[in-house]
């Protein structure tokens, strides 16, 4: 694959994640969304990155992503939120990501795992290149630094 000087990656997150700092803080922390996307810049342009940070509430949009990541062989890191555990539709296109030859990478602030019994259930997870949980946002960090290994 092409040197990952300058090459875009897109940081897309799912439902509920622009609430970030207001929804659940001891869950998810109290640094906003606003804050994420500051972070992931700074984060990618230090790996040689354009990160695109996107946050939407819906599945059609996020479907949408992955396919324009998938036409344009963009790495992506994903937050997929609550359409972790049932979005079929979304695993399918991330899926897409994969089979354009380009990392898709799995986070979440929180562990899944120690949380609500349907959380522990992800249909991302066996199509994603790597899952990196609990970590707050700078998993978001460990998964761009994952993206810049594997490019």
């Amino acid at each position: 694959m092409e040197n990952h000087q300058l090459k875009k990656v897109l940081v897309v997150n799912g439902p509920n994640l622009g609430r970030l700092g207001v929804r659940q803080p001891d869950v998810y922390g109290s640094e906003n969304f606003e804050t994420l996307r500051e972070y992931c810049e700074q984060w990618g342009t230090e790996l040689g990155f354009k990160v695109e940070v996107c946050q939407s509430d819906d599945e059609a949009q996020m479907v949408h992503w992955m396919h324009e990541a998938a036409d344009t062989h963009t790495p992506v890191v994903m937050n997929p939120a609550a359409f972790t555990h049932y979005s079929y539709a979304l695993a399918d296109a991330a899926h897409m990501v994969l089979d354009a030859g380009v990392p898709l990478m799995e986070v979440h602030i929180s562990n899944p795992a120690a949380r609500d019994a349907f959380r522990k259930i992800s249909v991302i997870s066996p199509v994603a290149t790597g899952t990196i949980t609990g970590m707050g946002l700078y998993g978001y960090k460990l998964a761009l630094e994952a993206v810049a290994h594997l490019v």
